[in-house]
């Protein structure tokens, strides 16, 4: 059966292909946070072959110069800003430059984060407080910054890359899924104040993807684990974000079998602790 013209745009557009064949542009000025490595890196290099204009912050400057590069290699535009989430101040100063260069501000991706492995006892008071600092507090400078600008425009997208375990807790990592609990409720509030703001918030939960978050994880706790649950590699993320982008939802699940844990969870959290147990994070050594 042919397909009506509009169907054929839409499942074009769905793919990322435009209508004369050639790729679907993305005339879109993007920011990201945590965008020298891992989810961060990768959208921004999924979404500049889409023909977005990229701000790309990190702390590490000469990372962030290499991924400018690459950027500019797959058709992109791109301003790289040695930042620090942590810092209001910085996070001001990135929205401000993308205004500046480039005349507006149509995506906040909030992705910079890290994790620590340990129990609660083995968590000290310090590392709870760095885990707040860069995954929930740099969120909400980062979206703090934003809002502003996109009310202004009357329209605008907050992205919240948060994680499976902002849903659901797993063994050795009850501290990193605190905060990411903690920017689920604040994404999930700021998404209600908004509607029909034009303004749009979309909080995406991957599963675990082999990135340079596990070599820091490894560092900060001191001990080696491993995630015995599924994994996904990063460029299905990027793919998945790159199209949330493109068509807003209000929640993303990459590795789309991981929206199941979160059902069980609801209705059998009894049952959904026996599983997390066995097929969730351990140490190295552990039976």
């Amino acid at each position: 059966m042919q397909r009506e013209p509009w169907e054929l745009r839409r499942a074009l557009r769905r793919e990322g292909v435009g209508e004369r064949g050639g790729p679907a542009r993305l005339n879109k000025v993007i920011a990201i946070t945590g965008a020298s490595a891992g989810i961060g890196r990768a959208t921004a290099l999924r979404l500049a072959r889409d023909g977005a204009s990229l701000v790309i912050c990190a702390r590490r400057g000469d990372r962030l110069d290499a991924v400018a590069r690459d950027i500019a290699g797959a058709g992109g535009r791109a301003l790289a800003i040695a930042a620090d989430v942590t810092r209001e101040d910085d996070m001001q100063q990135v929205v401000q430059a993308a205004v500046d260069r480039f005349g507006a501000l149509d995506v906040m991706m909030c992705n910079a984060g890290f994790g620590i492995a340990g129990t609660i006892e083995e968590i000290s008071p310090s590392e709870m407080r760095q885990l707040i600092d860069v995954n929930y507090l740099g969120t909400y400078y980062a979206a703090r910054a934003a809002l502003p600008v996109f009310r202004r425009q009357q329209r605008g997208h907050l992205v919240v890359v948060s994680s499976i375990v902002g849903k659901r807790g797993v063994p050795f990592m009850g501290a990193y899924a605190a905060t990411k609990f903690a920017q689920v409720g604040l994404a999930e509030s700021m998404r209600t104040e908004l509607v029909g703001s034009g303004i749009h918030v979309t909080v995406v939960y991957p599963v675990s993807t082999p990135t340079e978050f596990h070599e820091v994880l490894e560092r900060a706790s001191g001990a080696q684990t491993e995630s015995r649950g599924p994994k996904q590699p990063v460029e299905e993320v990027a793919d998945a974000i790159a199209r949330a982008i493109a068509h807003p939802v209000p929640e993303l699940y990459p590795y789309w079998k991981s929206r199941g844990l979160v059902w069980l969870n609801a209705v059998a959290p009894g049952l959904c602790d026996r599983i997390v147990r066995k097929f969730g994070r351990r140490r190295l050594g552990d039976s």
